[in-house]
């Protein structure tokens, strides 16, 4: 009798096509920081861009937390759906997990994205911010936002940093976001 085969534990995650594809709304977009072989502009629709997670370590500190991007239920979200072959499905995971899952922030779901340019509707990997996490603060007005990312700054940088080049990068994608362009015209002088 033949040895039993054992299921792919990453076959749930990927795509009916057989590439994992993973939902970039925030840094992932201009700083994904794996390999991939396709990135298209994509619509979740359910979820919505927010400033909902503190951050006392990569864009802030205890002392003075930052801010990071998640996705907060409701509304929609543009960003870009970077497509990974399936041999590099399990390396990619294991990367996204250290750098998305620690400190119980998200959670990573699949969900469907529209790809913008025609490419139908595709299963992707997206980290959803966990609204019974610790540092999840989803009542921030944009003033508060606005004053804690000013001040943040944490081993990854300066936040403010982190809210402009995700502007800047979705402007390159013809993408304006009202929610962060609110928040970055509200930030105290560098």
């Amino acid at each position: 009798m033949p040895p039993r085969r054992m299921p792919d534990p990453r076959q749930p995650l990927l795509d009916p096509d057989g590439h994992l594809y993973v939902f970039g709304y925030g840094s992932l977009i201009w700083k994904p920081g794996f390999p991939h072989d396709g990135a298209h502009p994509a619509l979740l629709r359910g979820f919505h861009r927010r400033f909902c997670i503190w951050s006392r370590s990569y864009r802030g500190t205890p002392e003075a937390p930052g801010l990071v991007l998640g996705l907060a239920r409701g509304g929609a979200c543009r960003g870009v759906a970077f497509r990974v072959p399936a041999a590099g499905a399990a390396e990619v995971l294991d990367y996204l997990d250290e750098r998305e899952m620690t400190g119980g922030v998200y959670h990573r779901r699949v969900v469907p994205l529209r790809l913008l340019d025609g490419g139908g509707t595709r299963r992707a990997v997206a980290f959803v911010a966990d609204p019974k996490g610790l540092a999840y603060c989803a009542t921030l007005t944009p003033e508060a936002m606005a004053a804690a990312i000013g001040a943040g700054h944490g081993i990854m940088g300066a936040n403010r940093d982190y809210l402009l080049n995700t502007i800047s990068h979705l402007r390159e994608m013809g993408v304006r976001d009202a929610g962060l362009d609110r928040v970055a015209a509200l930030l105290p002088p560098a």
